[in-house]
């Protein structure tokens, strides 16, 4: 390989290599967001999501702190116009109770 397919392999070489960093860039940057959502809807810190840019022991450390922390989420209220859930009966069915005897004379 002479010098001049050594330079224009190099310089592929580096403009790859700046659309692979601008890549990760955008995943990174739709992780972070996407933990930010999840830290904010669990009632906590949404900079905690900044952790993540520390790969991959930030990311540890972020599922941790989601795993074991205190989720301080309101309950949805019921949909206007719903009926209250229906369960069935419990199986096996209950035996309906012997019918009482007439008292004898």
């Amino acid at each position: 390989m002479d010098q001049y397919q050594a330079q224009h392999i190099g310089v592929a070489m580096a403009g790859m290599m700046g659309i692979f960093l601008f890549i990760a860039l955008i995943i990174l940057a739709f992780i972070v967001f996407l933990f930010w959502r999840i830290f904010v809807k669990a009632g906590l810190a949404g900079p905690l999501s900044l952790l993540v840019i520390l790969w991959p022991i930030g990311l540890i450390v972020d599922l941790c702190i989601l795993a074991f922390a205190q989720w301080n989420v309101v309950p949805a209220p019921p949909a206007y116009g719903t009926m209250p859930p229906n369960y069935p009966p419990p199986y096996p069915p209950v035996p309906p109770p012997p019918p009482s005897q007439p008292p004898q004379l």
